[in-house]
């Protein structure tokens, strides 16, 4: 089996050379390094774990589906970037992110920005 050393081992010398910007949802993703037989590495990002879904009084709101609503539309509305959907996803026990938003009436959770607590390596992955 292949030796696996963590991005921070590889890439730590090198400023500037985290492979995911801070607001992506890989930033905390450990990536791995697979040494081939010629010695050529190639690295992949592990499995995100998603935080375990507790309760969450006063870190989340409540949102009310409505008709043609999607997931990046709610990431721009409540974080300013459609590309931060994935927060709402990960603060909603779902496995496809369209399922946020199928059904009008719907409601999901909503985490406050900058208030929603990371990933600490829980059970669920994506």
């Amino acid at each position: 089996m292949a030796d696996i050393e963590p991005y921070e081992n590889a890439l730590d010398a090198i400023p500037g050379a985290h492979p995911y910007p801070r607001t992506s949802r890989y930033h905390d993703a450990e990536i791995g390094i697979h040494r081939r037989p010629d010695g050529t590495e190639v690295r992949y990002t592990k499995r995100r774990l998603l935080p375990p879904l507790v309760e969450t009084e006063g870190e989340t709101q409540s949102h009310t589906v409505s008709s043609g609503e999607r997931p990046d539309l709610l990431g721009q509305r409540y974080f300013g970037d459609p590309a931060q959907w994935w927060q709402i996803a990960d603060a909603n026990p779902v496995l496809d992110p369209r399922e946020l938003t199928d059904e009008a009436g719907n409601v999901i959770e909503i985490p406050l920005a900058g208030g929603f607590p990371r990933a600490d390596r829980g059970d669920r992955r994506v």
